[in-house]
Protein backbone atom coordinates (compact mmCIF):
# COMPACT_ATOMS: atom_id res chain seq x y z
CA UNK A 1 0.00 0.00 0.00
CA UNK A 2 1.44 3.61 -1.24
CA UNK A 3 1.70 6.04 1.95
CA UNK A 4 3.20 9.41 2.41
CA UNK A 5 6.77 8.06 3.06
CA UNK A 6 6.70 6.76 -0.70
CA UNK A 7 6.58 10.45 -1.92
CA UNK A 8 10.19 11.32 -2.76
CA UNK A 9 11.67 14.20 -1.57
CA UNK A 10 12.08 17.67 -3.25
CA UNK A 11 15.83 17.52 -3.74
CA UNK A 12 15.94 13.53 -4.68
CA UNK A 13 13.21 14.90 -7.78
CA UNK A 14 15.57 17.77 -8.82
CA UNK A 15 18.35 15.16 -9.04
CA UNK A 16 16.99 13.30 -11.62
CA UNK A 17 18.14 13.76 -15.34
CA UNK A 18 14.69 14.59 -16.97
CA UNK A 19 14.06 17.20 -14.13
CA UNK A 20 17.62 18.31 -14.18
CA UNK A 21 17.72 19.21 -17.72
CA UNK A 22 13.93 20.84 -17.31
CA UNK A 23 15.74 22.95 -14.52
CA UNK A 24 18.34 24.10 -16.72
CA UNK A 25 15.73 25.58 -18.96
CA UNK A 26 13.38 27.39 -16.78
CA UNK A 27 15.55 27.82 -13.71
CA UNK A 28 16.01 25.94 -10.56
CA UNK A 29 13.91 28.28 -8.13
CA UNK A 30 10.77 27.61 -10.99
CA UNK A 31 11.44 23.78 -11.53
CA UNK A 32 11.56 23.81 -7.31
CA UNK A 33 8.07 25.63 -7.04
CA UNK A 34 6.59 23.14 -9.38
CA UNK A 35 8.06 20.32 -7.75
CA UNK A 36 6.43 21.45 -4.27
CA UNK A 37 3.06 22.20 -6.08
CA UNK A 38 2.59 18.64 -7.51
CA UNK A 39 3.92 16.77 -4.73
CA UNK A 40 1.08 18.84 -2.62
CA UNK A 41 -1.57 17.63 -4.79
CA UNK A 42 0.34 14.07 -4.65
CA UNK A 43 -0.38 14.15 -0.93
CA UNK A 44 -3.67 15.18 -1.11
CA UNK A 45 -4.79 12.36 -3.63
CA UNK A 46 -2.99 9.98 -1.55
CA UNK A 47 -5.23 11.37 1.47
CA UNK A 48 -7.94 11.07 -0.40
CA UNK A 49 -7.46 7.13 -1.30
CA UNK A 50 -5.90 7.79 -4.55
CA UNK A 51 -2.44 6.04 -5.92
CA UNK A 52 1.32 7.81 -6.60
CA UNK A 53 1.25 7.14 -10.20
CA UNK A 54 4.33 8.12 -11.84
CA UNK A 55 5.09 11.80 -10.04
CA UNK A 56 8.68 12.44 -12.23
CA UNK A 57 6.27 12.31 -15.28
CA UNK A 58 3.54 14.31 -13.98
CA UNK A 59 6.28 17.07 -12.44
CA UNK A 60 7.93 17.05 -15.92
CA UNK A 61 4.67 17.59 -17.56
CA UNK A 62 3.99 20.33 -15.52
CA UNK A 63 6.82 22.34 -15.93
CA UNK A 64 6.68 22.17 -19.64
CA UNK A 65 3.39 23.08 -19.63
CA UNK A 66 4.48 26.43 -17.67
CA UNK A 67 7.04 27.18 -19.97
CA UNK A 68 5.82 26.33 -23.05
CA UNK A 69 4.61 30.09 -24.94
CA UNK A 70 0.86 30.22 -24.78
CA UNK A 71 0.90 32.53 -27.98
CA UNK A 72 1.18 29.95 -30.84
CA UNK A 73 1.27 30.27 -34.17
CA UNK A 74 -1.79 28.08 -35.75
CA UNK A 75 -3.02 27.08 -39.12
CA UNK A 76 -6.79 28.62 -39.84
CA UNK A 77 -8.81 26.73 -41.72
CA UNK A 78 -11.75 28.64 -41.31
CA UNK A 79 -12.19 30.45 -44.66
CA UNK A 80 -12.48 33.79 -41.99
CA UNK A 81 -9.62 35.71 -43.64
CA UNK A 82 -9.98 38.39 -40.52
CA UNK A 83 -10.93 36.34 -37.71
CA UNK A 84 -10.16 38.27 -34.68
CA UNK A 85 -9.72 35.31 -32.38
CA UNK A 86 -6.60 34.24 -34.52
CA UNK A 87 -5.09 37.81 -34.46
CA UNK A 88 -6.76 39.30 -37.62
CA UNK A 89 -4.89 40.51 -40.98
CA UNK A 90 -1.23 38.25 -41.07
CA UNK A 91 1.72 40.43 -42.10
CA UNK A 92 3.29 40.81 -45.26
CA UNK A 93 6.99 39.62 -45.63
CA UNK A 94 8.84 42.97 -45.38
CA UNK A 95 6.63 43.66 -42.67
CA UNK A 96 7.78 40.55 -40.43
CA UNK A 97 11.52 41.85 -41.43
CA UNK A 98 10.79 45.25 -40.35
CA UNK A 99 9.57 43.89 -36.93
CA UNK A 100 12.67 41.71 -36.88
CA UNK A 101 14.68 44.13 -37.66
CA UNK A 102 13.13 46.84 -34.91
CA UNK A 103 13.18 43.83 -32.15
CA UNK A 104 16.93 42.95 -32.34
CA UNK A 105 18.37 46.22 -30.94
CA UNK A 106 17.56 49.96 -31.05
CA UNK A 107 15.55 52.23 -33.02
CA UNK A 108 15.47 56.09 -33.24
CA UNK A 109 11.64 55.32 -31.83
CA UNK A 110 11.53 58.78 -30.81
CA UNK A 111 15.00 60.10 -31.58
CA UNK A 112 15.43 63.26 -34.63
CA UNK A 113 19.28 61.56 -36.40
CA UNK A 114 19.40 65.12 -38.45
CA UNK A 115 18.80 67.36 -35.29
CA UNK A 116 20.57 64.85 -32.80
CA UNK A 117 17.65 65.22 -30.00
CA UNK A 118 14.28 63.92 -29.31
CA UNK A 119 12.21 64.11 -31.70
CA UNK A 120 8.24 62.49 -32.00
CA UNK A 121 7.49 58.95 -33.22
CA UNK A 122 4.71 60.19 -34.95
CA UNK A 123 6.81 60.66 -38.23
CA UNK A 124 7.55 56.74 -38.73
CA UNK A 125 4.04 57.00 -40.62
CA UNK A 126 2.99 60.04 -41.11
CA UNK A 127 4.62 60.80 -44.03
CA UNK A 128 3.41 57.89 -45.49
CA UNK A 129 -0.56 58.29 -44.41
CA UNK A 130 -0.04 61.79 -45.86
CA UNK A 131 0.98 60.42 -49.11
CA UNK A 132 -1.70 58.33 -49.49
CA UNK A 133 -4.56 60.19 -47.69
CA UNK A 134 -4.04 63.80 -48.26
CA UNK A 135 -4.11 64.83 -44.67
CA UNK A 136 -2.21 64.49 -41.27
CA UNK A 137 -2.63 61.46 -39.26
CA UNK A 138 -1.45 60.05 -35.86
CA UNK A 139 -1.55 56.33 -34.60
CA UNK A 140 -2.80 55.36 -31.67
CA UNK A 141 -2.97 51.03 -30.30
CA UNK A 142 -6.13 50.33 -32.15
CA UNK A 143 -9.46 51.35 -33.41
CA UNK A 144 -11.45 51.91 -30.32
CA UNK A 145 -8.65 53.62 -28.25
CA UNK A 146 -9.02 55.76 -31.56
CA UNK A 147 -13.06 56.35 -31.05
CA UNK A 148 -12.37 56.85 -27.36
CA UNK A 149 -9.36 59.53 -28.02
CA UNK A 150 -11.38 61.55 -30.50
CA UNK A 151 -14.73 61.48 -28.51
CA UNK A 152 -12.78 62.41 -24.94
CA UNK A 153 -11.00 65.03 -26.79
CA UNK A 154 -13.35 67.00 -28.87
CA UNK A 155 -16.85 65.72 -27.32
CA UNK A 156 -15.47 65.64 -23.59
CA UNK A 157 -18.02 67.12 -21.25
CA UNK A 158 -20.25 67.88 -24.05
CA UNK A 159 -22.95 66.06 -26.85
CA UNK A 160 -22.02 63.49 -29.65
CA UNK A 161 -25.08 63.09 -32.03
CA UNK A 162 -24.96 60.11 -32.96
CA UNK A 163 -27.66 58.22 -35.19
CA UNK A 164 -29.54 55.05 -32.88
CA UNK A 165 -28.80 52.53 -35.84
CA UNK A 166 -25.31 53.00 -35.38
CA UNK A 167 -25.10 52.66 -31.27
CA UNK A 168 -23.44 48.78 -32.48
CA UNK A 169 -21.85 46.29 -30.71
CA UNK A 170 -18.67 44.65 -32.50
CA UNK A 171 -16.48 41.60 -31.03
CA UNK A 172 -15.49 41.81 -27.64
CA UNK A 173 -18.07 43.59 -26.17
CA UNK A 174 -17.31 46.82 -27.87
CA UNK A 175 -20.34 49.41 -27.93
CA UNK A 176 -20.69 52.49 -29.31
CA UNK A 177 -22.11 53.62 -26.10
CA UNK A 178 -20.25 52.53 -23.62
CA UNK A 179 -17.22 54.13 -25.27
CA UNK A 180 -18.98 57.17 -25.33
CA UNK A 181 -19.49 57.40 -22.05
CA UNK A 182 -16.16 56.21 -20.69
CA UNK A 183 -14.44 59.21 -22.76
CA UNK A 184 -16.47 61.69 -20.92
CA UNK A 185 -18.42 62.56 -23.88
CA UNK A 186 -22.93 62.75 -23.78
CA UNK A 187 -24.46 60.60 -26.09
CA UNK A 188 -27.39 62.20 -27.65
CA UNK A 189 -29.05 59.72 -30.01
CA UNK A 190 -31.35 60.84 -32.81
CA UNK A 191 -33.48 58.91 -35.68
CA UNK A 192 -34.55 55.26 -35.41
CA UNK A 193 -33.10 52.42 -35.57
CA UNK A 194 -33.34 52.10 -39.70
CA UNK A 195 -34.27 55.60 -40.61
CA UNK A 196 -31.97 58.74 -39.76
CA UNK A 197 -32.26 61.82 -41.43
CA UNK A 198 -30.00 65.44 -41.36
CA UNK A 199 -33.05 66.65 -39.81
CA UNK A 200 -32.70 64.46 -36.96
CA UNK A 201 -29.08 65.88 -36.49
CA UNK A 202 -29.82 69.22 -37.00
CA UNK A 203 -32.90 69.43 -34.78
CA UNK A 204 -31.00 67.51 -31.94
CA UNK A 205 -27.96 70.20 -32.20
CA UNK A 206 -27.51 72.74 -29.43
CA UNK A 207 -25.18 75.04 -27.55
CA UNK A 208 -23.73 71.75 -25.93
CA UNK A 209 -23.03 69.71 -29.37
CA UNK A 210 -19.47 68.73 -29.90
CA UNK A 211 -19.53 66.78 -32.66
CA UNK A 212 -21.47 64.57 -35.74
CA UNK A 213 -20.74 60.78 -35.23
CA UNK A 214 -21.24 58.68 -37.62
CA UNK A 215 -20.63 55.06 -37.43
CA UNK A 216 -20.11 52.06 -39.94
CA UNK A 217 -22.32 49.56 -38.61
CA UNK A 218 -19.29 46.65 -39.51
CA UNK A 219 -20.84 43.66 -38.63
CA UNK A 220 -24.29 43.80 -40.20
CA UNK A 221 -26.60 45.14 -42.25
CA UNK A 222 -29.76 47.26 -41.92
CA UNK A 223 -31.87 46.41 -45.09
CA UNK A 224 -35.40 47.27 -46.66
CA UNK A 225 -37.56 50.46 -45.42
CA UNK A 226 -34.33 52.32 -44.49
CA UNK A 227 -32.60 55.97 -45.29
CA UNK A 228 -29.12 57.44 -43.86
CA UNK A 229 -28.11 60.47 -45.01
CA UNK A 230 -24.90 61.01 -47.30
CA UNK A 231 -21.65 62.12 -45.65
CA UNK A 232 -21.62 64.95 -47.77
CA UNK A 233 -25.20 65.85 -46.06
CA UNK A 234 -23.85 65.42 -43.02
CA UNK A 235 -20.75 67.21 -43.62
CA UNK A 236 -22.95 70.55 -44.50
CA UNK A 237 -24.97 69.93 -41.39
CA UNK A 238 -21.99 69.99 -39.35
CA UNK A 239 -20.35 73.17 -41.07
CA UNK A 240 -23.81 74.73 -40.37
CA UNK A 241 -24.08 73.90 -37.12
CA UNK A 242 -20.39 74.76 -36.71
CA UNK A 243 -19.15 71.39 -34.87
CA UNK A 244 -16.97 68.64 -36.90
CA UNK A 245 -17.59 65.24 -38.40
CA UNK A 246 -16.08 62.30 -36.95
CA UNK A 247 -16.42 58.70 -39.16
CA UNK A 248 -15.77 55.33 -37.35
CA UNK A 249 -15.15 53.40 -40.34
CA UNK A 250 -13.29 50.48 -38.34
CA UNK A 251 -12.28 48.03 -41.25
CA UNK A 252 -9.33 50.83 -42.72
CA UNK A 253 -9.96 50.19 -46.71
CA UNK A 254 -8.20 52.69 -48.02
CA UNK A 255 -9.33 52.76 -51.17
CA UNK A 256 -11.18 50.48 -53.45
CA UNK A 257 -9.37 46.93 -54.07
CA UNK A 258 -10.26 45.60 -57.69
CA UNK A 259 -11.04 41.97 -58.27
CA UNK A 260 -12.20 42.07 -54.25
CA UNK A 261 -16.49 41.80 -52.89
CA UNK A 262 -18.60 44.10 -52.57
CA UNK A 263 -17.26 47.88 -51.64
CA UNK A 264 -16.53 48.54 -48.32
CA UNK A 265 -16.67 51.95 -47.41
CA UNK A 266 -12.99 53.77 -48.12
CA UNK A 267 -11.10 56.51 -45.72
CA UNK A 268 -9.94 58.27 -48.88
CA UNK A 269 -13.57 58.49 -49.90
CA UNK A 270 -14.73 59.57 -46.62
CA UNK A 271 -12.12 61.99 -46.34
CA UNK A 272 -13.35 64.11 -49.97
CA UNK A 273 -16.94 63.59 -49.39
CA UNK A 274 -16.01 66.27 -46.11
CA UNK A 275 -15.25 64.15 -43.01
CA UNK A 276 -13.17 66.10 -40.93
CA UNK A 277 -11.77 63.29 -38.53
CA UNK A 278 -11.60 59.69 -39.21
CA UNK A 279 -10.90 56.42 -37.62
CA UNK A 280 -9.64 52.70 -38.72
CA UNK A 281 -8.28 49.68 -37.86
CA UNK A 282 -4.73 48.67 -39.19
CA UNK A 283 -5.21 45.47 -38.73
CA UNK A 284 -8.28 44.74 -41.27
CA UNK A 285 -8.54 45.28 -45.03
CA UNK A 286 -5.13 47.96 -44.30
CA UNK A 287 -3.42 44.11 -43.40
CA UNK A 288 -1.25 45.67 -41.27
CA UNK A 289 -0.56 45.23 -37.35
CA UNK A 290 -3.28 46.04 -34.34
CA UNK A 291 -3.51 49.59 -34.61
CA UNK A 292 -5.96 52.43 -34.60
CA UNK A 293 -5.31 55.72 -37.22
CA UNK A 294 -6.57 58.96 -36.68
CA UNK A 295 -6.48 60.94 -39.71
CA UNK A 296 -7.96 64.71 -40.90
CA UNK A 297 -7.97 68.50 -40.34
CA UNK A 298 -4.61 69.46 -39.15
CA UNK A 299 -6.05 71.55 -36.14
CA UNK A 300 -7.94 68.74 -34.99
CA UNK A 301 -5.26 65.82 -35.41
CA UNK A 302 -3.02 68.24 -33.15
CA UNK A 303 -5.34 68.98 -30.68
CA UNK A 304 -6.37 65.15 -30.37
CA UNK A 305 -2.09 64.38 -30.84
CA UNK A 306 -1.57 66.90 -27.32
CA UNK A 307 -4.07 65.36 -25.14
CA UNK A 308 -2.44 63.59 -22.32
CA UNK A 309 -4.17 60.45 -23.48
CA UNK A 310 -2.49 60.53 -26.53
CA UNK A 311 0.70 59.29 -24.53
CA UNK A 312 -1.47 56.06 -22.79
CA UNK A 313 -3.12 54.98 -25.68
CA UNK A 314 0.08 55.25 -28.19
CA UNK A 315 1.84 52.58 -30.30
CA UNK A 316 5.03 50.75 -29.65
CA UNK A 317 8.32 50.48 -32.01
CA UNK A 318 6.98 47.21 -33.47
CA UNK A 319 3.88 48.87 -34.52
CA UNK A 320 5.71 51.50 -36.26
CA UNK A 321 7.82 49.05 -38.28
CA UNK A 322 4.93 47.00 -39.48
CA UNK A 323 3.12 49.72 -40.13
CA UNK A 324 5.09 51.12 -42.46
CA UNK A 325 6.15 48.20 -44.32
CA UNK A 326 2.46 48.04 -44.59
CA UNK A 327 2.05 51.57 -46.03
CA UNK A 328 4.74 51.53 -48.11
CA UNK A 329 3.07 48.23 -49.94
CA UNK A 330 0.10 50.54 -50.44
CA UNK A 331 1.90 53.72 -51.61
CA UNK A 332 3.79 51.45 -54.50
CA UNK A 333 0.62 49.52 -55.62
CA UNK A 334 2.20 46.37 -54.41
CA UNK A 335 -1.06 45.13 -52.61
CA UNK A 336 -0.75 41.67 -53.58
CA UNK A 337 2.32 41.97 -50.96
CA UNK A 338 -0.12 42.09 -48.29
CA UNK A 339 -1.34 38.55 -47.20
CA UNK A 340 -4.80 39.91 -46.64
CA UNK A 341 -5.38 40.92 -50.03
CA UNK A 342 -4.36 38.27 -51.75
CA UNK A 343 -6.57 36.08 -49.76
CA UNK A 344 -9.59 38.46 -50.37
CA UNK A 345 -8.27 38.13 -54.25
CA UNK A 346 -7.57 34.41 -54.67
CA UNK A 347 -9.85 33.01 -57.17
CA UNK A 348 -12.62 29.52 -56.50
CA UNK A 349 -10.66 27.80 -58.89
CA UNK A 350 -7.38 28.04 -57.36
CA UNK A 351 -8.75 26.76 -54.24
CA UNK A 352 -10.02 24.15 -55.93
CA UNK A 353 -6.91 22.87 -57.85
CA UNK A 354 -5.11 23.00 -53.89
CA UNK A 355 -8.16 21.36 -52.65
CA UNK A 356 -8.21 18.43 -54.83
CA UNK A 357 -4.47 18.20 -54.33
CA UNK A 358 -5.70 17.51 -50.23
CA UNK A 359 -8.29 15.26 -51.30
CA UNK A 360 -5.62 12.68 -53.13
CA UNK A 361 -2.95 13.23 -50.50
CA UNK A 362 -5.57 12.51 -47.67
CA UNK A 363 -7.30 9.47 -50.30
CA UNK A 364 -5.71 6.65 -48.46
CA UNK A 365 -6.54 7.58 -44.81
CA UNK A 366 -10.30 5.88 -44.70
CA UNK A 367 -12.02 9.55 -43.87
CA UNK A 368 -15.04 10.16 -46.01
CA UNK A 369 -13.58 12.95 -47.73
CA UNK A 370 -15.46 15.28 -50.61
CA UNK A 371 -15.38 18.72 -52.45
CA UNK A 372 -18.56 20.91 -51.99
CA UNK A 373 -18.64 24.78 -52.93
CA UNK A 374 -18.79 27.21 -50.13
CA UNK A 375 -18.11 30.72 -49.13
CA UNK A 376 -15.72 32.37 -47.48
CA UNK A 377 -16.12 35.68 -45.35
CA UNK A 378 -13.55 39.02 -44.63
CA UNK A 379 -14.73 38.75 -41.12
CA UNK A 380 -13.56 41.18 -38.25
CA UNK A 381 -16.09 43.17 -38.85
CA UNK A 382 -15.64 43.94 -42.73
CA UNK A 383 -17.81 43.41 -45.68
CA UNK A 384 -20.81 42.30 -43.58
CA UNK A 385 -23.23 40.21 -45.83
CA UNK A 386 -20.57 40.00 -48.14
CA UNK A 387 -18.79 36.07 -48.74
CA UNK A 388 -16.55 34.61 -51.43
CA UNK A 389 -17.15 31.76 -53.50
CA UNK A 390 -14.50 28.53 -52.49
CA UNK A 391 -14.11 25.27 -52.61
CA UNK A 392 -14.58 23.13 -49.43
CA UNK A 393 -13.06 19.84 -48.61
CA UNK A 394 -15.75 18.02 -45.91
CA UNK A 395 -14.15 15.49 -44.09
CA UNK A 396 -16.18 12.58 -41.77
CA UNK A 397 -14.23 9.76 -39.87
CA UNK A 398 -16.62 6.74 -39.08
CA UNK A 399 -15.05 6.00 -35.70
CA UNK A 400 -15.36 9.75 -34.28
CA UNK A 401 -17.98 13.12 -34.52
CA UNK A 402 -16.58 15.45 -36.11
CA UNK A 403 -16.36 17.62 -32.84
CA UNK A 404 -13.77 15.19 -31.65
CA UNK A 405 -12.10 15.26 -35.34
CA UNK A 406 -12.34 19.01 -34.44
CA UNK A 407 -10.66 18.81 -31.42
CA UNK A 408 -8.06 16.52 -32.15
CA UNK A 409 -6.98 18.96 -34.82
CA UNK A 410 -6.80 21.95 -31.95
CA UNK A 411 -4.34 20.21 -29.74
CA UNK A 412 -2.19 19.03 -32.42
CA UNK A 413 1.44 20.34 -32.08
CA UNK A 414 0.46 22.48 -35.12
CA UNK A 415 -3.19 23.60 -34.31
CA UNK A 416 -5.36 23.89 -36.87
CA UNK A 417 -8.65 25.51 -36.38
CA UNK A 418 -11.47 24.74 -38.99
CA UNK A 419 -15.30 24.73 -38.95
CA UNK A 420 -17.89 21.84 -38.40
CA UNK A 421 -21.09 22.20 -39.90
CA UNK A 422 -23.69 18.70 -40.03
CA UNK A 423 -21.43 16.56 -38.04
CA UNK A 424 -18.78 17.08 -40.90
CA UNK A 425 -15.19 19.06 -40.38
CA UNK A 426 -14.92 21.60 -43.06
CA UNK A 427 -11.48 22.92 -44.33
CA UNK A 428 -11.14 26.35 -46.64
CA UNK A 429 -7.76 27.13 -48.10
CA UNK A 430 -8.47 30.36 -48.95
CA UNK A 431 -6.80 31.17 -45.27
CA UNK A 432 -4.29 28.46 -45.45
CA UNK A 433 -0.92 30.01 -46.91
CA UNK A 434 -0.42 27.28 -49.78
CA UNK A 435 3.26 26.85 -48.21
CA UNK A 436 1.46 25.31 -44.88
CA UNK A 437 -0.52 23.02 -47.20
CA UNK A 438 2.29 20.05 -46.20
CA UNK A 439 1.65 20.64 -42.87
CA UNK A 440 -1.99 20.63 -42.94
CA UNK A 441 -1.40 16.81 -44.64
CA UNK A 442 0.87 15.89 -41.86
CA UNK A 443 -1.63 16.64 -39.11
CA UNK A 444 -4.72 15.60 -40.71
CA UNK A 445 -2.90 12.09 -41.19
CA UNK A 446 -1.58 11.58 -37.59
CA UNK A 447 -4.86 12.98 -36.60
CA UNK A 448 -6.35 9.52 -38.21
CA UNK A 449 -4.40 7.41 -36.05
CA UNK A 450 -4.72 8.52 -32.43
Amino acid sequence: MTTLRDIPAVHEILSRPAIAALSAECGVEYATSVVREVLNEVREELRAGGSLGDVEERIAAAIRRGIAPTLRPVINATGVILHTNLGRAPLSADAVRAVTEAAAGYTNLEYDLAAGKRGKRDVHAAALLKRLLGVPAIVVNNNAAAVFLVLHEIAGGGEAIVSRGELVEIGGSFRVPDIMRESGAILREVGTTNRTRVSDYQQAACENTRLLLRVHPSNFQVVGFTERPSLEELSKAAKEIGVPLVEDLGSGCLFDLPGAMAPEPQVAASLRAGVDLVTFSCDKLLGGPQAGIIAGRADLVERVRKSPLFRALRAGRLTYAALGATLLSWVAGRLSDLPVVRMIRMSPEEIAVRAQALTAALARIGWSIELRPGESVAGGGSTPGQTLLTTLVSIADPSCSAAELERRLRAGSTPVIARVEEDRLLIDLRTVFPEQDATLIEVLKKCNHR
